[in-house]
């Protein structure tokens, strides 16, 4: 974790999560063929309709931070992913590495248009193509599931 991203107290301010989730699921998105750039230039935005954080232990300075995302629904109209941030603690000599779980979150986004109504999203072929495919191998625990970074 970057010093900026803490509070007084040395731990990561809570509102940072929900960055957090924002890079995990742009990453998502480009892990599956297409960016977040893309949804704009076709005139589509996922605004998010609604946001959840639970917090499980306190993320500190220069910790290493494993994010998770998963793709939990998609249809024509609608996407929500999951998140799980977990930290990798440092093991003692000889020991197994452990990871302490910092939060689990989600995420719902409905596609929407420039001038706010719902999108199809397919009806914008590529973009569909590229998404069904990874929600139906999420779904089935195959690969492609979740993409995972790292951020320190």
């Amino acid at each position: 974790m970057r010093y900026a991203e803490t509070d007084a107290m040395g731990v990561v301010y809570y509102a940072n999560y929900f960055v957090w989730f924002e890079l995990g699921r742009t990453d998502w998105i480009r892990m599956h063929g297409v960016t977040y750039r893309e949804f704009e230039e076709q005139g589509i935005l996922l605004p998010v309709v609604d946001a959840q954080c639970a917090y499980k232990a306190s993320a500190r300075y220069d910790d290493l931070v494993r994010l998770e995302t998963t793709v939990t629904a998609l249809t024509p109209a609608r996407i929500s992913f999951a998140y799980r941030a977990t930290r990798a603690d440092r093991p003692a000599p000889g020991a197994e590495p452990r990871a302490t779980l910092l939060a689990e979150g989600r995420t719902d986004h409905v596609f929407v248009t420039r001038d706010g109504h719902v999108a199809r999203l397919n009806r914008h072929p590529h973009l569909w193509r590229a998404l069904a495919p990874a929600f139906a191998a999420a779904r089935a625990g195959g690969p492609g599931a979740a993409s995972a970074g790292e951020s320190r």
